[in-house]
């Protein structure tokens, strides 16, 4: 694989949106950059290039086959200034496992890592600086080859584009109502339920419609087999603090595996706190609703960090949690997290990168 970045610079820049007026997702950077795989080659021609459109062939197999993977982290700026990640080290491991279950050719993480980090420094300026606002980074591995036949692609292409967001629920850190899902099903173990694949979210939208449909801000998954034990919210990794333990499921292969969700129980464990990653039911989660010992509920991920939950759509029955208020112990992951991110807490655990 080829070391050389090559850079082609933007004619003319774009305007950039007010940091106030920052919808998650629907503005882009001037910059994106490219890096395209043939089989005998390995992947090739790097480059940052004007984001723009770009020509792709009708039959290019990701359109048939779904060969497809993502990620998702963002870049903060500091208030001094500086231009920190939030650990992406892991975000590059994970796209390549991702890779290795969609049969896409792994890539060189370290170079990946190097292009992510020539980009910001030439779209240093899109970081908004607002409080709660940041560049989010998406790279993503797609298969272009031109070819009707159910087998692995023999090219693919990797980008990276930046986008500018503010908080991705408008509603802030105010908890959120989950609608419990038990009629469809987003994955089973052995499936792709812990990558990042682009099907992993086809899969959820239709959860995702219903549970809007019924006033709820996300949906809640179980199990694709029992359909009794909880997974994972459409967006997030989820916890839930129940006798004075913080419960998350365990990974088993159909969930995926959240950075937040693991600085998350990192930072449980620093603080003393009891933590169990185990098969949670959604009965004893009803049941602990009901007799007053689930005290607290929040989701994590990137795109949002810590989501306090208010209430669970259960079925018929609407179980508050903590009187639909933000938990102390949301508040605090929330201030540590976002605190570290942005440069305003110590970082004990070198989580963050500079730019």
């Amino acid at each position: 694989m080829g070391s050389n970045i090559s850079v082609t610079l933007a004619e003319t820049k774009k305007a950039k949106p007010a940091d106030n007026n920052l919808p998650f997702g629907e503005h882009f950077t001037d910059h994106m950059f490219v890096m395209d795989y043939a089989e005998g080659e390995g992947w090739k021609d790097a480059r940052i290039v004007p984001h723009r459109p770009f020509a792709i062939d009708p039959a290019a197999m990701v359109f048939h086959y779904g060969q497809s993977v993502f990620e998702g982290l963002k870049a903060y700026r500091a208030q001094d200034g500086r231009t920190l990640l939030f650990r992406p080290e892991i975000n590059f491991a994970r796209l390549n496992r991702s890779d290795a279950r969609i049969c896409i050719p792994p890539l060189d993480e370290a170079l990946a890592l190097r292009a992510l980090k020539e980009l910001l420094a030439i779209e240093r300026d899109w970081i908004p600086g607002a409080e709660g606002t940041s560049l989010y980074i998406r790279p993503f591995v797609f298969a272009t080859e031109a070819m009707l036949g159910v087998r692995p692609s023999k090219t693919y292409r990797f980008m990276i584009i930046l986008s500018p967001v503010g908080a991705y629920y408008k509603t802030g850190l105010a908890p959120v109502t989950i609608m419990v899902e038990d009629e469809y099903v987003r994955a089973v173990r052995g499936g792709i339920g812990f990558t990042k694949s682009s099907a992993n979210y086809a899969m959820s939208l239709i959860g995702q419609i219903k549970a809007m449909e019924q006033g709820c801000t996300q949906v809640l998954w179980l199990d694709g087999v029992e359909r009794r034990y909880v997974e994972e919210v459409g967006t997030m990794n989820v916890f839930f603090v129940i006798d004075q333990t913080v419960v998350t499921p365990r990974l088993a292969g159909s969930i995926l595996p959240g950075v937040t969700r693991d600085s998350v129980i990192h930072l449980l464990k620093h603080w003393g706190l009891s933590v169990a990653e185990r098969s949670l039911s959604v009965d004893e989660l009803v049941a602990a609703g009901e007799n007053g010992s689930l005290s607290e509920a929040f989701g994590t991920g990137t795109a949002a960090v810590i989501s306090p939950i208010g209430a669970l759509r259960v079925a018929d029955k609407n179980i508050e949690i903590n009187g639909a208020r933000t938990g102390e112990l949301s508040q605090r992951l929330y201030d540590t997290l976002t605190g570290i991110q942005y440069g305003a807490v110590a970082d004990e655990f070198n989580w963050t990168m500079e730019v």
